[in-house]
Formats: C-alpha cells, sequence, structure tokens
C-alpha cells in the first residue's frame, strides 16, 4: 500500500522545517547545497509529490489549463489539441483534456469537475450552447476560449471560422465545377448541421433546389467514420434523385465514400465528386487525392493558448473574437 506523505512528514525524516522543504522544493536556490541535498534525499527515497493544488493556492496559479473534446477519437481536433499543449508547455502550463461526447448534460458534469480545479483557462471546442454550463462559466470568472466555431456572443473570448460560410462555400465550388446534383453526408453534431444549412441555403440561391426543398442528405452519429461513409454513400445511390457529387462532413467519411464509389465502379471525379473536411495526412496520399476544407488546427491551439497566458498574467487581449476562416484544398477527387 502506497504511503502518502506530507511536507510535514519530509520535514520530519530529513530534521528541517516544514517552510525549509516547501522552500527546497519551490526555489532551491535559496537553501544551502547540503540542506536541499537533505531535503531531496528523502524526497527521492519516498516518492513525495508535493500538492500542486496547495502551492496553487498560495499563489492562486494552478498553472493548468483543461481542454473540452467532443471526442478524443476524431484526428480533426488532434492538431489544435497539440499546437496547444506545445504552447502551453513553453510557458509552463499543464494541459487536462476532457472528452463531452456529443452530449451536453455530459458537457454541463465535466465542466462542473474541471472548474472545481479551478484551473487557469479552459478551452472549449465549440460554442457553449447549454445556458447552465454558459451561466457557471461565466460565474466562475475563469478564462474561456471556445474554438471551431462563431458567434458574436461568446463567453468570453473565441478563436474559430464560420461553420455556415463552409458550407455555402464547398457549394459554391461544386457548382462552379459543373456539379448540379450534390448530397450531403455529415455527423448528427451542431457544427455539422450549421455546415449543411449554409449548403442547403446556397443551393437554393443557385438555382441548385426549389424554396421548401432540400437536396439529399445522410446523417450518421458522430463522431464520424470510414463505414458510416460506405453506408452513406450506398444509401444516397438507392434513391430516385440521382447525385453526382457528395460533401462529407469529415475526411474519414469522405475516404469511406472513396472506397465504396470505387468497389462499385463508379468514377471519381466523373460519376461522383467528393469533398471531405480536415485536410488530415491522409488526405493528399488518396487515389485520386482528396479535395477538402483546411482548418488551420495549430493556429487555433496556439491562439488560444496565448489569450489564457496573457489573460493570466494580466495582459489585455485585444482582439478577443478571432475568425481564422478556412481553405478549399482542390486535389483530385473534385
Amino acid at each position: 500500500m502506497s504511503h502518502h506523505f506530507t511536507v510535514h512528514d519530509i520535514a520530519r525524516m530529513a530534521g528541517v522545517s516544514a517552510m525549509t522543504v516547501s522552500r527546497a522544493l519551490n526555489h532551491p536556490t535559496q537553501v544551502s547545497p547540503a540542506t536541499l541535498e537533505k531535503v531531496m534525499v528523502v524526497v527521492r527515497s519516498t516518492g513525495f509529490v508535493p500538492n500542486g493544488m496547495a502551492g496553487g493556492l498560495r499563489s492562486s496559479k494552478a498553472r493548468l489549463v483543461a481542454a473540452v473534446l467532443p471526442t478524443l477519437t476524431g484526428p480533426v481536433f488532434q492538431e489544435t489539441i497539440q499546437a496547444l499543449n506545445q504552447a502551453l508547455d513553453a510557458q509552463g502550463y499543464q494541459l487536462m483534456v476532457g472528452q463531452s461526447g456529443y452530449d451536453s448534460a455530459r458537457e454541463d458534469a465535466l465542466l462542473d469537475a474541471i472548474i472545481r480545479r479551478r484551473p487557469d483557462g479552459i478551452v472549449l471546442t465549440g460554442i457553449m450552447r447549454s445556458p447552465a454550463g454558459r451561466k457557471q462559466l461565466l460565474a466562475a470568472g475563469i478564462p474561456v476560449v471556445e474554438t471551431w466555431d462563431l458567434t458574436p456572443t461568446p463567453i468570453d473570448m473565441l478563436v474559430g471560422f464560420s461553420n455556415e460560410d463552409i458550407g455555402a462555400a464547398v457549394c459554391a465550388y461544386l457548382h462552379q465545377r459543373g456539379y448540379r446534383r450534390p448530397a450531403l453526408i455529415c455527423g448528427d453534431d451542431e457544427r455539422a448541421r450549421r455546415r449543411n444549412s449554409g449548403f442547403q441555403r446556397m443551393a437554393r440561391s443557385l438555382g441548385l433546389t426549389q424554396e421548401g426543398q432540400d437536396l439529399p442528405l445522410v446523417l450518421t452519429p458522430p463522431p464520424t467514420t470510414l463505414g458510416a461513409g460506405r453506408s452513406g454513400l450506398a444509401e444516397l445511390l438507392a434513391r430516385p434523385e440521382g447525385i453526382d457529387a457528395v460533401f462529407c462532413s469529415s475526411d474519414m467519411l469522405a475516404l469511406g465514400v472513396l472506397i465504396e464509389a470505387q468497389a462499385r465502379g463508379l468514377a471519381v471525379p466523373g460519376q461522383v465528386a467528393i469533398v471531405g473536411l480536415g485536410d488530415l495526412g491522409l488526405a493528399a496520399s488518396l487515389h485520386p487525392a482528396l479535395t477538402t476544407v483546411r482548418i488551420d488546427g495549430t493556429r487555433i491551439g496556439q491562439t488560444a493558448a496565448q489569450y489564457i497566458v496573457d489573460r493570466a498574467d494580466g495582459r489585455p487581449i485585444a482582439e478577443p473574437i478571432v475568425d481564422i476562416g478556412f481553405s478549399i484544398v482542390a486535389r483530385g477527387t473534385a
């Protein structure tokens, strides 16, 4: 059984005061080398881990940042988390990651647990939709950065892009290249739904659908998978209206669509064009290479980290809302 040692235990074993132990651990240059060595021998032999929170409460700095992701398996967020982690690490902060699923009740419970730990900042994927969660975050007074979306009314700070604009831009892109019967396969989550509505709105304004009519759509539970892309295309091809292009809410779905199209002997992009989202590493290596929407996840992570560090150090944030935009990467599939 492991013994839980306190600073007082270490002090007793090293024959020094608790204050000296604390100083040896936090400000080693302030104690004599001989005293430091005495304390460190005991620390090493006991495996003592100082309680970060206790010290943190005194200096009111936990040097901890929490990030909330809907899924830990979705590769699309990995670039953001990696950049966030590296930027925070460089400034002496630790990153704690929690998974909320795509469920707001679960997100609220997770946030409650995070707020109790009093981190220096919280990074959210998406906009906080739940009124209860929003209220709790505002009351906590912890710096919050919402990401991967846009709203004129963020809780605090925001680094993102417009999902509606992505949908509209992809629809216009396909139309410009001569595709007239596009369809959608997408995850049934808030951000993907907004990309859909942007796509459908643009389709109406380009005359691809009549008022009150929508383009064919297959919804799939998030996080989206390759298998859902295959079955999604099969479902669209079975419908009477016929399609010539598919916009997928992730590159994984798009890869599934490409595999299904090839298994059925359909020419891509001749008979069916495919556009993904995320520009994963695999997108450029597919055959044909995948046309997709690129989002600068690195910039999102770095900016979010900078915001929190600046706020923790009492520096003003000049631009609390940043729209980093997106780009369509044109490759072989469309």
